[in-house]
């Protein structure tokens, strides 16, 4: 796999990246700040666009946040109520890791009823 720097990176579902998440409006996440991406690469490499949750440090407990293992590089929770689409190519995408299967089977998991269920 082609990681950042490479003009030849593709997210991939599972792909923790680094993100340029401004601008924002309301209660959105902003800033600069790891994100984990949901959506496929064959997705992402025929749209330019990208499904990702932002990750945060401040963990507060919620139903839809997604704690990431101790033993990975990036530390905190995956906002999976805070799901959005964005113009990879042009929001500055970095690559960081990959999270395990287990982490992304979770945040479907979480996924399935917000957004297929009333």
């Amino acid at each position: 796999m082609k990681k950042s720097g490479s003009k030849s990176y593709i997210p991939s579902r599972g792909d923790i990246v680094w993100l340029d998440f401004n601008p924002r409006t309301g209660r959105e996440q902003a800033g600069h700040r790891p994100a984990i991406v949901i959506s496929p690469k064959q997705f992402n490499s025929l749209s330019s666009l990208v499904f990702v949750c932002p990750i945060t440090s401040k963990v507060k407990g919620f139903s839809f946040e997604t704690l990431l293992p101790k033993e990975m590089q990036t530390k905190g929770v995956v906002l999976i109520h805070h799901l959005r689409s964005v113009d990879w190519k042009n929001r500055g995408i970095k690559f960081i890791e990959s999270a395990p299967v287990s982490v992304m089977e979770e945040i479907c998991a979480k996924l399935e009823p917000l957004i297929f269920k009333i």
